[in-house]
């Protein structure tokens, strides 16, 4: 189900080329190419602002938000790419077209748009600056984002005023025009809409700081948000200063009065300030919950491995365990200190309630890195005969499968989020 997603999205983007070529194609190779490439580029942005408005719906199609936000990214780099095409390949239609203002202005004003999105982009593409350690600022990126849309105003007013043949084929037009409408609106709603309808109101009751890691305990004001174990939120703060989103896996199991945890480890600017700033009895935003990444019950032998602040889906996969529940479960947490294990007297007691869940803490200070070799000494039963679970840095990710692979102990599955932004 996860690849149909990008499969659809790459079939409209395809498909909408292939009706630009043919519409155009009596006209000359050239121009039915550029035509195809500038429709496509239309098509692909479109879609690109429709998955940045996180919806719902559409959200298991590509396997969870983190997948989804992959394929946006995607789709804007191939949106740029395509537009470029088609200026380098510019349509010839001057001897069967009839020029008016309005025409000639919607064709300079694709120029502007061309090299606006050219500009933005590259810094939503980048982030980091080629050749140094220095990253742009979180709310410049997000900033600038926000004129994407602006933009891609221009390149629907271009597409449809630009001049055109007379008694061409408006089956195009209409397509393009579907687009445009559909990011638009997609584009109009994240901005305005989304951020008033979405969040929803909590109460700030704990802050417990564990050296880098703080835990926040936030109880709902009004109507509870409904979740699943492992599924993550965004979160603002506006009566601290902090109005900005960002996306935290919510620590805990779901419960019957909405409660709910989140472990926050400092690891940039607004992580770093969020501790300071935050004191019992404040209001924050939460939107959610969204993401894929949930305990599975039907699998019968299980390995859980986190690294760092990665442990905080399998915390709440770990409170959601129930009396029923009879899976092999081995949780393996790898932290630098023993002292950053922020959560180990919880799962400890968590494990006494459960006999089929054994938790291991590997401090590389102490213990040195964690290895594939060192993860089947800590597991009771064959890897390969179970499905592993991770979440933390990718490195430690690939370190693991690839010493896994070679040892012939490679797990039936690796699941693994791949939303970095956290």
């Amino acid at each position: 189900m996860k690849s149909l997603g990008p499969l659809l999205a790459a079939l409209a983007v395809l498909a909408t080329a292939m009706l630009g070529a043919q519409t155009y194609a009596p006209y000359g190779t050239t121009t039915a190419v550029g035509i195809a490439l500038g429709a496509a580029s239309i098509a692909a942005m479109s879609l690109s602002l429709v998955l940045a408005a996180r919806p719902r719906l559409v959200e298991r199609l590509f396997g969870g938000l983190d997948r989804m936000y992959g394929v946006h990214k995607w789709l804007g780099i191939t949106a740029l790419a395509l537009m470029i095409g088609h200026n380098t390949l510019e349509p010839d239609l001057e001897d069967v077209v009839r020029e008016t203002r309005v025409g000639e202005f919607a064709s300079d004003l694709g120029e502007v748009a061309l090299n606006g999105f050219i500009g933005l982009l590259l810094i939503s593409w980048i982030k980091r600056i080629p050749f140094t350690r220095l990253e742009l600022p979180w709310p410049i990126w997000r900033f600038s984002h926000r004129f994407t849309g602006l933009l891609f105003a221009v390149v629907a007013f271009h597409q449809l005023a630009v001049d055109k043949p007379a008694g061409i084929d408006g089956t195009l037009g209409l397509y393009l025009n579907a687009f445009s409408l559909a990011g638009l609106a997609a584009w109009l709603f994240t901005q305005f809409i989304a951020p008033f309808v979405r969040p929803r109101t909590f109460m700030l009751e704990r802050v417990d700081r564990h050296g880098p890691v703080t835990e926040l305990t936030l109880r709902p004001e009004g109507r509870a948000m409904r979740w699943r174990a492992g599924q993550f939120a965004f979160v603002s703060a506006t009566d601290a200063g902090m109005a900005e989103p960002h996306p935290f896996t919510i620590a805990s199991a779901p419960n019957a009065d909405g409660s709910l945890c989140f472990g926050i480890k400092a690891l940039g600017g607004w992580t770093r300030r969020l501790p300071q700033r935050l004191a019992p009895g404040q209001r924050l935003r939460i939107e959610g919950p969204y993401g894929r990444f949930v305990f599975r019950k039907r699998v019968r032998r299980q390995v859980w491995l986190a690294g760092g602040i990665g442990i905080t889906p399998f915390l709440a996969w770990a409170e959601a365990l129930t009396d029923a529940d009879r899976q092999d479960i081995t949780l393996v947490w790898a932290v630098a200190t023993r002292a950053e294990a922020f959560a180990a007297n919880r799962l400890a007691a968590i494990a006494a309630r459960h006999p089929g869940l054994t938790v291991h803490i590997v401090a590389s200070a102490e213990d040195g890195r964690p290895t594939a070799q060192r993860l089947v000494q800590l597991v009771a039963f064959p890897l390969r005969e179970s499905q592993l679970f991770y979440c933390g840095p990718t490195g430690l990710r690939d370190a693991i499968v690839s010493g896994l692979a070679a040892m012939g102990q490679r797990p039936r599955r690796v699941h693994s989020e791949a939303f970095e932004l956290r």
